[in-house]
C-alpha cells in the first residue's frame, strides 16, 4: 500500500499539468454543486409522517373520536414501518399523524398510507372527507404574512376571499411550496334563518326548504347547436350572485294567494360568516387575514422563500387599493445568518491559519500550498454532499469548521518535512537534485499524512450508527467533516506533490535561524526538561487536574443540543378548555398589545386555535404568538452593578468601564424573563420557545414545550385525575418556569337524546331527530355557489335567536308525520328528547389506540433540561411509592 502511495506520488509530481488542470475541473463542479445544495438554518429532526386529514364538520369531538380517528388509528398502526401513530379528535375534525422508521422515504409512506385509506373509506361515516396532509416535514414552515387594510376599506371578509382566491392559488403554484394555509378572517357564507312558526304556517319542514335551496343554484349543459355556420355551446345560468336571487327561491305553488311562497317568507337571507375555528391578530390592533406557507419535504427552504417573495411582490401590484401584505416571518434571516456565522468563521479560521503558517515557515510561497489546499479541499466536500441531498445547515457547516484544523496540521507537517530536506542541502544543486530531495521528503511523511486522515475519518463511524433524532442532528456533522478529510487525504498525495515543485522555493530559515522558533523553544524547554527529569512529580500533577475537574463535571448538566437562537420568539400561552372564540379574540388581542409595547419586539403576529392546514391540529385554548425582534443592536442596554460602581473615583471610571461596564446589552434570557412578567394575565400559562423547534416538538412527539408528560390509559376520567396529581408533584421541581396539564374535560356539550317511547308515538325515528338537529340546530351546508374564480356556501339553519339557550331549544317545533294539510304539525322538542348540559372532552388525543393526556412543563433558561427530567422522574416515583399520586385505574 504504501509502495502505491509513493508511486501516486512521483506520477502526480511528474504530470503536473494534468493533475492541476483535474483539480480546476474538479473544482468548478464543486462550485456548481455549491450551488445546488439545499439550505436551512438546522437539520431537519422530525420523523418521517404523514399526516391524515378528516373533516367531518359539526360533529362533537366525542364522536369524531369513535367514529373517525379510533378506526383510522386502528387501521394505520398495522402500515408497513409504522412505528407511532397518534389521533387528534377536535370539533368536526380529525387529525391522525402516522409516524415510520426514518429510513422510511416519506413518498413511499404515502403511498402506503393512501393504500390502507382505500379499505378505510367504505367504513368511515357519511359525509366524512378524508384527505392526505401536505408532503412537508416538522419544519415545513418558512414564511407567514398578513394581510391588512389599514384604510377600512375591505372588511375581513373581503380579505378573506383576496387569500383565499388570488393569494394562495398564485402562492401555491411557486415551485417548493406544499400549501398556503389561512388562518383569520371570516369566510363568507349564503346564510337562511329559519323561522319555525312561518313554517308550521306554510305547511313545510325544514328538510322541505333544504331541499328547495338545494335547488335553488347550479348550472346545466345544452351541448352544441349548430347557427349559421358556427357551433354554439348551450348552457344554462342558474347560480346564485346576490340575496335577491335567494330570496326568490320557490318553496312551493300556492293557489290560493294567487302567488308562489318564496324563501324570503319564511326566512330571514343574508351575508354572514362561517364557523371558525382560528384567528389571526396583528400587533394588538385588531384581528387580520393570516396566512402560513408550508415548504415541501426536502426542497432548498431559503430558495423557496426568496420565490415566494418575489411572487408576493409581482402580484401586490394588482391588489386593490389600501390592500397591503406585511411579513409577521421569514425564515430566511435565520438560514442568512446562520449560514454567514459559519462563512465568517471559515474564513477566519482560513485567514488564522494563513497567518500562522506565515509566521512559522517564513516562506510566503510554502504557505500558499496549505492555503491553497484548504479552500480545496472544503470546497469538494460539496460534491458529495449534493449527491446525497445533504443540506447546508449549522451542522453540517460546522463539520467542515471541525475538520479543517486537522487538514491543515497535515500540510504543514509536509512543508516542514520539505524545508529539513533543503536545510542541509548544497546551494549548488541541480533542479533535478532539489526534485528528488522533495520527493523524498514526500515519500517519507505523505504516506503517514494519508493514513492519519484517514483514521480521524474513520473514527466518526460511530455517528453514523446513531438513530433517530440523535442521527439526524450530528450525522451532517459527521459526513461533512469526513468528506472533508477524505479530500484533504486525496489532495495530499495528488495536489500537493503536484505544487511542491513550483511552490517549494527560494530562501528556506532552518529552525535554529528562525526567530520566532527560538523564542518558543527558550519559553516551553525549561518545562520540557523539568518534567523529564521529574516523571512522577509530572504523572502526579496531571493526575490531580483530572482529580480536581470530577466535582466540577458531576454538576454538569445535560442537553441533547445548545438551544438555537433563532432570532424570533414563538410565545405559546394554554388556557382551560371551554373558551369561546369570540374571547379567544379579546384574550389575543390584549396579549399581543402587551408584548408590541416592548422596544425589543419589532411585530406581533397572534394566533388562536389553527390555521387551514392538517399541519396545525391547535385547539381555541392554545395561542402561538410569532414575535419578531429587532435587530440586537437596537435593543436598550442594561445597568449593572459592577464591584467598583459607588466608590471609585472619576479618573478610574473611565479605565475600569472599559473593562467592567456598567451598561451592557440585554441578554436573551432577560429578554424573555421581561416578556414574561410583561405579558402575565390570569388564567393564562405561558411558554416561550422558539418557531422552529416548537414546531419540531409539536409533530415529533406531540408535546409542544421541551419537558413533557404522557398520560395513557382507557378512561378519561381517571387520566385526567392523573394528569392533575403530576402537574401538582412536579409545580415544585426547581427550575420549573410554568406547567400545565391540559384538561381533558372540561368541555360544555348540549345533549340532546331521544326519548324512544315518545318518538314512536309521534310517527318518528332516531334518524328524524337527528336530521332536525343537523340541519335546524347544526346548520349544515346545503348548497354552494360560485362566483368566478370564488366558491360560496349556503348554510340553513333556525334564527339564532330561537336557539340561543336551552329553554329555547327544547322549545323548537319538530315537524311529525301526518296527513298532508296546509299546516305542518310539530311538537315540542322537549316532548321527544332530553335537552341538558353535560361536561365532556374538548379535544381527544389517542396513541397506539389508548388515549392519553398531556402536562406540558416550560423550564427555566438557567436549568438544564437532563437533570430537570432526571429531578421530575424521581419526584413523580416517589410520589407514586406513597400512593399520594396513583396514576389510577388503566393509566400510565
Amino acid at each position: 500500500m504504501i509502495s502505491a502511495i509513493g508511486k501516486l506520488i512521483d506520477a502526480c509530481a511528474h504530470h503536473r499539468g494534468l493533475v492541476i488542470m483535474a483539480y480546476l475541473v474538479l473544482g468548478w463542479l464543486a462550485l456548481r454543486a455549491l450551488e445546488k445544495v439545499p439550505l436551512d438554518a438546522v437539520p431537519d429532526l422530525s420523523d418521517p409522517q404523514v399526516i391524515v386529514f378528516t373533516e367531518w364538520r359539526g360533529r362533537s369531538p366525542t364522536l369524531v373520536e369513535d367514529q373517525v380517528t379510533y378506526p383510522l388509528t386502528a387501521s394505520l398502526l398495522a402500515a408497513p414501518g409504522v412505528e407511532a401513530v397518534r389521533g387528534y379528535s377536535m370539533f368536526g375534525m380529525s387529525f391522525v399523524h402516522v409516524l415510520f422508521a426514518e429510513d422510511v422515504n416519506v413518498y413511499w409512506a404515502r403511498s402506503r398510507v393512501q393504500e390502507y385509506l382505500a379499505g378505510i373509506g367504505p367504513r368511515l361515516p357519511e359525509g366524512a372527507s378524508v384527505t392526505l396532509g401536505p408532503d412537508a416535514t416538522g419544519i415545513g414552515w418558512v414564511f407567514e404574512y398578513a394581510l391588512v387594510d389599514r384604510t377600512g376599506q375591505h372588511d375581513l371578509a373581503e380579505l378573506r376571499a383576496i387569500q383565499d382566491f388570488e393569494l394562495r392559488y398564485a402562492l401555491e403554484s411557486v415551485q417548493g411550496v406544499a400549501q398556503v394555509a389561512s388562518v383569520g378572517g371570516y369566510e363568507r357564507q349564503f346564510q337562511v334563518q329559519l323561522d319555525p312558526e312561518r313554517l308550521r304556517a306554510s305547511g313545510l319542514t325544514v328538510a322541505d326548504v333544504a331541499d328547495a335551496v338545494r335547488k335553488t343554484t347550479g348550472e346545466s349543459s345544452g351541448r352544441i347547436l349548430e347557427m349559421g355556420g358556427r357551433e354554439a355551446f348551450v348552457r344554462g345560468r342558474g347560480y346564485l350572485n346576490d340575496l335577491a336571487g335567494l330570496e326568490s327561491a320557490v318553496l312551493k305553488a300556492s293557489p290560493e294567494l294567487g302567488a308562489p311562497l318564496r324563501l324570503g317568507d319564511v326566512a330571514e337571507v343574508r351575508f354572514g360568516p362561517d364557523i371558525r375555528r382560528g384567528l389571526a391578530e396583528l400587533d394588538g390592533q385588531g384581528e387580520v387575514v393570516g396566512a402560513i406557507v408550508v415548504a415541501r419535504y426536502g426542497v432548498n427552504a431559503r430558495d423557496v422563500i426568496e420565490r415566494v417573495k418575489a411572487r408576493l411582490d409581482e402580484v401586490a401590484a394588482g391588489l386593490p387599493p389600501g390592500v397591503e401584505v406585511v411579513t409577521t416571518y421569514d425564515r430566511s434571516g435565520l438560514i442568512d445568518r446562520a449560514i454567514d456565522t459559519l462563512k465568517h468563521a471559515l474564513v477566519e479560521e482560513g485567514i488564522v491559519v494563513a497567518l500562522v503558517i506565515l509566521l512559522f515557515l517564513l516562506h510566503v510561497r510554502s504557505a500558499l500550498l496549505p492555503i491553497v489546499g484548504l479552500p480545496l479541499a472544503v470546497l469538494l466536500a460539496f460534491l458529495p454532499m449534493a449527491w446525497l441531498g445533504i443540506p447546508a445547515t449549522i451542522m453540517s457547516l460546522g463539520g467542515i469548521a471541525i475538520a479543517i484544523g486537522a487538514t491543515v496540521d497535515a500540510e504543514i507537517v509536509m512543508v516542514e518535512a520539505c524545508h529539513k530536506r533543503l536545510e542541509h542541502a548544497p546551494k549548488d544543486m541541480s533542479e533535478e537534485q532539489r526534485r528528488n530531495l522533495l520527493a523524498e521528503a514526500a515519500r517519507e511523511v505523505t504516506p503517514a499524512i494519508f493514513f492519519s486522515l484517514l483514521i480521524i475519518a474513520v473514527a466518526f463511524i460511530p455517528v453514523f450508527g446513531l438513530e433517530g433524532q440523535a442521527g439526524r442532528l450530528f450525522k451532517p456533522l459527521a459526513y461533512t467533516k469526513t468528506f472533508v478529510m477524505l479530500a484533504a487525504a486525496l489532495l495530499s498525495v495528488t495536489l500537493a506533490p503536484a505544487l511542491r515543485d513550483l511552490l517549494v522555493r527560494g530562501k528556506i530559515y532552518s529552525e535554529q535561524r528562525h526567530p520566532i522558533s527560538r523564542a518558543i523553544r527558550a519559553v516551553y524547554e525549561p518545562f520540557v526538561y523539568v518534567a523529564l527529569r521529574k516523571p512522577r512529580t509530572t504523572l502526579a500533577i496531571g493526575v490531580f487536574a483530572v482529580l480536581s475537574a470530577i466535582p466540577v463535571f458531576m454538576r454538569l448538566g445535560s442537553e441533547f443540543m445548545p438551544a438555537l437562537n433563532e432570532g424570533d420568539i414563538l410565545y405559546m400561552p394554554t388556557t382551560f378548555p371551554g373558551l369561546s372564540i369570540e374571547e379567544a379574540k379579546r384574550q389575543l388581542a390584549r396579549q399581543d398589545a402587551a408584548l408590541a409595547e416592548f422596544p425589543e419586539v419589532e411585530r406581533v403576529f397572534g394566533k388562536v386555535g389553527r390555521a387551514e392546514t392538517a399541519t396545525d391540529p391547535a385547539p381555541l385554548s392554545m395561542v402561538e404568538t410569532v414575535v419578531m425582534l429587532r435587530p440586537p443592536e437596537e435593543w436598550p442596554k442594561v445597568a449593572r452593578e459592577r464591584w467598583w460602581s459607588g466608590w471609585a473615583p472619576s479618573f478610574l471610571r473611565g479605565p475600569l468601564a472599559r473593562v467592567w461596564p456598567e451598561e451592557t446589552p440585554e441578554t436573551w434570557d432577560e429578554l424573555v424573563a421581561k416578556l414574561s412578567a410583561g405579558v402575565q394575565m390570569p388564567g393564562w400559562t405561558q411558554a416561550f420557545t422558539m418557531p422552529i423547534r416548537a414546531r419540531v416538538d409539536m409533530l415529533t412527539t406531540g408535546v409542544r414545550t421541551p419537558v413533557g408528560v404522557k398520560v395513557f390509559g382507557r378512561d378519561l376520567p381517571a387520566i385526567e385525575a392523573a394528569g392533575a396529581r403530576i402537574e401538582a408533584v412536579l409545580r415544585d421541581v426547581p427550575g420549573t418556569r410554568s406547567i400545565l396539564y391540559e384538561r381533558s374535560l372540561g368541555g360544555v356539550y348540549v345533549d340532546i337524546v331521544p326519548r324512544r317511547d315518545d318518538l314512536a308515538r309521534h310517527g318518528l325515528q332516531v334518524a328524524d331527530l337527528g336530521e332536525f338537529v343537523d340541519l335546524a340546530i347544526g346548520g349544515e351546508p346545503v348548497a354552494a355557489t360560485i362566483d368566478g374564480r370564488r366558491r360560496y356556501t349556503v348554510q340553513l339553519r333556525i334564527a339564532e335567536d330561537l336557539r340561543g339557550d336551552l329553554e329555547r331549544l327544547r322549545e323548537l317545533p319538530v315537524a311529525v308525520p301526518g296527513p298532508a294539510s296546509a299546516v305542518t304539525r310539530t311538537v315540542p322538542l322537549s316532548e321527544v328528547a332530553d335537552v341538558a348540559l353535560a361536561e365532556g372532552p374538548p379535544m381527544l388525543r389517542s396513541e397506539a389506540g389508548l388515549l392519553v393526556g398531556y402536562v406540558y412543563v416550560d423550564i427555566e433558561p438557567w436549568r438544564d433540561l437532563g437533570g430537570y427530567v432526571t429531578d421530575a422522574r424521581t419526584r413523580v416515583d416517589a410520589a407514586l411509592a406513597s400512593g399520594s399520586s396513583s396514576s389510577g385505574p388503566g393509566c400510565t
